[in-house]
């Protein structure tokens, strides 16, 4: 390509390539740095932002930014758009789609309409050149809405994950966990649990342990064991009861490799879910995460910038309708999110450019420990994707991991988002909340110092 240029004066600013124009157009992160794609400074990134929102949409469609024959994601990407969606903007540069996106013509229904013809790096294109309120204003507009047990992604509700980790995967422990995250309303997109060790003994009894909570109190949520898809599909030929089947994913082959799977592999865990019939109300069975970073981790980000990659990670997921995907945001450290600002920004971005692309996109609120972030950052971060109309969050006891060694969102955030911003959990889940005595009648949630009298009694009988 003849590459690309901005003139602002006497100073002329020259992009080799779309990869090198996008990645100098990328807000200021630590993981770019570290590639050596950033804008050398805040003036060059302003010329790259500029140049890029007079490229056209269908310039997306000509050059890639990961080569076609070696990437089985860009060929996904590529083999799967829908001309005719693309249609309805096909004639907008970069800085038109912002302003189309902005603007009262950008309805819901039109954004849905447009999902498949839109590519990850059209999205990220875009959201380089938006402010933090246009990101939260655009994914606000977007509603995607998955079924398992329960109903994901309704307007004004916004689900959580319950995640009752144990460092040595400890029954008890993670059942108190367990009571003590439904005691605060959570637990509705699942009850979902890191494994402290892979074994496929270790897998099998956890899943059983989940199924028979699940099943004996009659909660209308998922289990899910967030270990290796093969790990899963193991368990499930040897007749484990598993709901949804997880995968960390990225957004080259390169990465995906590094993770040990490629698209047949989670082709397979999909078909796998999918026979064993668990859902009641729908069967989205998959359960993806991803995060800026992974794939330069894993030296295989092709020179990318990482949140580009990020975005492509996101049509990985497509053809598996999930029914919940989750970028762990600050998990991965410093290196590639260096400071709560950088988070912040990068998670209302991927929530924004996952929303675009017809993903229920959940948000892994956190930060490592020697990041220069802290517990104030996350509440910004958590009321501004509740604005925006995130579908799920983490619930953690006490916003602390004790097996993974982060922070994230405690059972008492998802409380405190819900109530202030009037989001409720999911329908089925709500019901059985207010069956259980959990919920008061009138209210979100009952914040007494007594257990709920009938959940109170169910505990005491075990």
């Amino acid at each position: 390509m003849a590459g690309y240029a901005y003139v602002s004066g006497h100073e002329r600013y020259v992009f080799r390539d779309l990869k090198d124009l996008m990645a100098k157009a990328t807000p200021l992160r630590s993981g770019d740095l570290l590639a050596g794609v950033a804008a050398g400074d805040d003036t060059e990134r302003a010329a790259a932002q500029l140049a890029l929102a007079d490229v056209p949409l269908g310039v997306f469609l000509q050059e890639m930014v990961v080569p076609y024959e070696t990437d089985e994601v860009t060929r996904l990407i590529i083999d799967s758009h829908d001309a005719d969606a693309f249609k309805a903007v096909s004639h907008l540069t970069v800085g038109g789609f912002r302003d189309w996106l902005l603007s009262d013509h950008a309805t819901t229904e039109a954004l849905a309409k447009l999902v498949s013809g839109l590519t990850p790096e059209m999205v990220a294109a875009v959201s380089k050149i938006m402010r933090v309120q246009d990101l939260v204003m655009v994914a606000k507009k977007c509603r995607v809405v998955t079924k398992f047990r329960n109903t994901i992604g309704l307007e004004s509700r916004m689900a959580t994950r319950l995640q009752p980790n144990h460092p040595t995967d400890d029954a008890a422990g993670i059942a108190a966990s367990i009571v003590d995250g439904l005691l605060y309303g959570n637990g509705d997109a699942v009850i979902g649990i890191n494994p402290a060790t892979d074994s496929i003994g270790q897998v099998t009894s956890l899943v059983q342990m989940l199924d028979g909570i699940i099943s004996r109190y009659e909660i209308p949520t998922q289990s899910c064991i967030l270990t290796h898809v093969t790990t899963t599909i193991e368990a499930i030929n040897r007749g484990a009861p598993v709901d949804l089947v997880f995968q960390s994913i990225a957004g080259t082959e390169a990465a995906n490799k590094s993770f040990g799977i490629d698209l047949k592999i989670l082709k397979e865990g999909y078909e796998a879910g999918l026979s064993l019939k668990r859902g009641t109300v729908g069967d989205n069975v998959m359960y993806f995460e991803t995060g800026q970073g992974s794939a330069l981790s894993a030296n295989a980000h092709h020179g990318v910038d990482q949140q580009t990659i990020e975005a492509r990670a996101y049509a990985v997921a497509r053809p598996f309708k999930p029914l919940l995907i989750n970028t762990v945001v600050g998990f991965i450290g410093p290196e590639y999110l260096y400071d709560g600002r950088q988070i912040v920004r990068a998670g209302l971005e991927d929530h924004f450019c996952g929303k675009l692309l017809g993903l229920p996109m959940g948000c892994d609120i956190c930060y490592t420990n020697h990041a220069e972030a802290d517990q104030n950052d996350m509440d910004v971060l958590l009321t501004m994707l509740g604005v925006a109309g995130i579908n799920f969050i983490m619930g953690i006891p006490g916003s602390d991991d004790v097996m993974l060694n982060y922070q994230t969102t405690s059972f008492h955030d998802a409380l405190y988002v819900r109530r202030v911003l009037g989001l409720k959990p999911a329908p089925e889940f709500e019901a059985w909340l207010k069956a259980q005595e959990i919920f008061a009648a009138g209210e979100q949630v009952s914040l007494g110092p007594d257990v709920p009298r009938a959940f109170r009694r169910a505990i005491a009988a075990e």
